[in-house]
């Protein structure tokens, strides 16, 4: 292990090792109970640092097989960490991924979807979540970047202070998107305030109807970057139509070409102000979701239309706050998480080319369906972790784990004991966090419009008896896996799902079936 004696590292993973009987448990469920609670070494925690990005696929860096262009900073994570080829994150579309990241549960115990931009906080502010737990730890906690989880109480005044939102939920700093590029409001929100607000031109927002003066999409596509559906095709800002009608507020308008630098800027501010004790920066990336308006610096330069160009765009952000850790000295103490929220889409919503322009580039890399899929690429995702100074054995890795395991992992790590009812869905993956060579789960739960899971080798997904939602329809180049009959796939030879054998294995099918309803029973 390469610690330094003069910034010895603090995680569990040391006790484990020196205990061979934890260091051959491969139970999930005796990982979860049995680890040995960890005391500090010294004062030294490692900083955390998790790089989300917003629908890259398992196909989209150079370190997986992208060949059309290349990703040099997440490449040199991969090379210098661990890179898992079997991670997850907890569901295929974006909101119910990051409410079980921050909360470690499964996004249906709340219902969450994908929200309009005027929604309230899906999380209860009142309960655990993963800052909250990092702060008893001693860590200072920000976010930076898009939020889409909801804000207020049901409804929002965006003219006065904006909560509870991040804040409430444990982050001491938080400087956001309030939803998606895509959605009004096209403003910026720091800690409970709309930044550059003008009080004599108030925001007023609408999901319902047409509000204020600006011109619309559907009115107006001489003005716009880019075509759009109808549904992205109201307000126009800065030249993108998008979702729902916005009044006022003209001052406090973002551009959407400036979004790698003031991120990565709000990012650098929060490393130096909080450098002197541990902290933990939450970095969701509003690329590479549409609107893709990349910066005159990457655009045209992937060769592949505005979204490869997002993609360097977002190399470029990672790269920037790397270094930045590499220049305060910090690096080596810092834990790295860099994952997706869920699997690629190419057209969603606007008309970029997206499909057209990427060539021989496939964002799945193989793997069937796409973002909001039951099939494998809905939720398998590049993960990548680095830990200099806490990995004992980096390289590929291919255990099974899942984003809902960073809460209690990290717990882990913090030296954190938790109550039974707080993150009941995640487990303690620290030992294949910080070990290429150690095993994951044996069993995972994958959410997308249905539910399917992993157990060894097979796949199987429930059946859809619902409605399937118009706009998804309409989304012909995904398949979306929602069928009326079960589906089952035998990984190991076919890990394109091409061959359904429910009817072959009744009896494991009835027994994965029952997996899933114990986890939904799980209180």
């Amino acid at each position: 292990m390469n610690f330094k004696i003069n910034s010895l590292c603090f995680f569990t993973l040391t006790v484990l090792l020196a205990t061979s009987a934890h260091a051959k448990l491969t139970s999930d469920d005796k990982k979860q109970t049995e680890q040995v609670t960890t005391t500090a070494l010294n004062n030294q925690k490692p900083n955390i640092v998790i790089f989300y990005v917003d629908d890259l696929g398992y196909g989209d860096l150079s370190s997986y097989g992208m060949k059309q262009a290349q990703t040099p900073n997440i490449d040199a994570l991969a090379a210098e960490g661990i890179r898992f080829t079997d991670a997850h994150s907890s569901a295929a579309t974006c909101t119910p991924s990051r409410y079980s990241l921050l909360t470690g549960q499964y996004a249906f115990r709340n219902n969450a979807a994908i929200l309009p931009g005027d929604a309230p906080l899906i999380i209860d502010h009142t309960k655990p979540t993963l800052p909250k737990m990092l702060q008893k730890a001693g860590y200072k906690t920000g976010v930076v970047g898009k939020w889409h989880l909801g804000l207020g109480d049901g409804f929002v005044d965006w003219n006065k202070a904006v909560k509870p939102g991040p804040i409430e939920l444990g982050f001491d700093y938080s400087f956001l998107i309030p939803a998606t590029a895509d959605r009004v409001p096209t403003v910026f929100l720091e800690n409970h305030h709309v930044v550059n607000l003008d009080p004599n031109d108030p925001i007023t927002v609408s999901y319902e109807k047409r509000i204020g003066n600006r011109p619309v999409g559907t009115e107006h596509p001489e003005l716009l970057k880019m075509s759009a559906d109808l549904q992205h095709s109201n307000t126009i800002v800065d030249g993108v139509s998008r979702i729902g009608w916005m009044a006022g507020g003209k001052s406090a308008e973002w551009k959407d070409e400036e979004f790698p630098f003031v991120f990565t800027n709000k990012a650098i501010e929060f490393i130096n102000s909080s450098k002197s004790e541990p902290f933990m920066l939450f970095f969701p990336f509003s690329d590479i979701h549409v609107p893709r308006v990349p910066n005159k610096m990457f655009a045209g330069k992937s060769g592949m239309g505005p979204r490869g160009d997002a993609i360097l765009q977002m190399d470029w952000m990672s790269g920037q706050i790397i270094d930045e850790l590499k220049k305060q000295g910090l690096y080596d103490n810092t834990l790295i998480i860099f994952s997706s929220d869920n699997g690629p889409v190419m057209d969603d919503g606007y008309g970029d080319q997206a499909e057209e322009l990427r060539g021989e580039h496939d964002p799945a890399a193989g793997y069937r369906g796409g973002k909001y899929s039951a099939y494998e690429a809905g939720t398998r995702v590049p993960m990548i972790i680095t830990y200099p100074e806490g990995i004992k054995n980096n390289g590929d890795s291919n255990a099974l784990v899942s984003q809902i395991d960073i809460y209690k992992s990290l717990a882990e790590l913090a030296g954190v004991k938790l109550d039974n009812s707080e993150a009941i869905d995640s487990k303690n993956m620290l030992p294949a966090f910080l070990d290429a060579k150690e095993s994951g789960r044996t069993d995972m739960l994958e959410e997308s419009f249905t539910l399917a899971i992993r157990s060894g080798k097979w796949k199987y997904i429930s059946p859809f008896n619902g409605t399937t939602p118009d706009w998804l329809a309409n989304k012909t180049a995904i398949e979306n896996g929602l069928k009326t009959e079960p589906q089952l796939f035998d990984l190991s030879k076919d890990r394109n799902e091409q061959h359904n054998v429910a009817d072959k294995y009744p009896k494991l099918v009835f027994s994965l079936r029952a997996k899933i309803e114990k986890i939904k029973a799980r209180k």
